[in-house]
């Protein structure tokens, strides 16, 4: 919640391409967390219009965002993984309450596991792997559902820089395959190595947005 006359966001115009990479940056407070919210529809624009794939937000009704969100994966900073599942476990979920057949379940997570390099964790528990591997499984996690958008915030925030490469080059991985990716970092070197789009947002408003950029707040 924000307080009264509080403008999180104001005069945002932003085309973002299937297929595309591009990194959202800017201090806290910008406003990336607030564009993540709309996009995944936890908030609601008070004007303006979200448009993703062929999906106009405002002609969506409250039943079917469930489905909406099952088209974009999302990754955060903390995990989010449930501590009582193992990392099979924890990515079979995301199909399970999506309704998805057992026989499903059992071909895809076992792929997807492989993709991000966790097969000979499937069975171990998140208090039992590092925090790359705990991030590599909220990343398989986004991705069983085949996702056409997979949203990254702040996914390398908790980890040291060999674990943030590691995740970095797995998106890079994931978009190689076809996945549109919009990834938020705070992290410069990371923003300038990838030489990909850069969106920087400074008080709610996009003050540059270039085909290579480079971080420079």
């Amino acid at each position: 919640m924000y307080p009264n006359k509080t403008v999180a966001l104001s005069g945002i115009n932003l085309h973002i391409a299937p297929k595309e990479f591009v990194t959202v940056v800017g201090a806290s407070g910008a406003g990336k967390s607030t564009l993540i919210r709309l996009l995944i529809k936890e908030e609601s624009p008070t004007s303006g219009k979200i448009i993703v794939g062929s999906v106009d937000y405002d002609t969506i009704d409250e039943a079917n965002i469930p489905y909406l969100r099952r088209r974009l994966g999302v990754v955060f900073q903390d995990y989010k993984l449930l501590p009582n599942l193992t990392v099979y476990e924890n990515v079979a979920f995301a199909l399970e309450v999506a309704g998805v057949r057992s026989a499903e379940i059992k071909r895809a997570v076992p792929k997807i596991l492989q993709l991000v390099g966790l097969s000979e964790k499937a069975h171990n528990y998140p208090d039992e792997i590092s925090g790359g591997e705990k991030q590599r499984t909220a990343i398989a996690r986004a991705l069983v559902r085949n996702p056409k958008i997979l949203i990254a915030d702040e996914p390398t925030g908790n980890l040291d820089p060999k674990n943030s490469w590691d995740i970095i080059e797995l998106l890079l991985k994931i978009n190689k395959f076809g996945t549109t990716v919009l990834l938020t970092t705070h992290n410069k070197d990371i923003v300038n190595a990838l030489k990909r789009r850069v969106i920087t947002i400074q008080r709610g408003r996009i003050i540059k947005d270039e085909k290579v950029g480079r971080y420079v707040l």
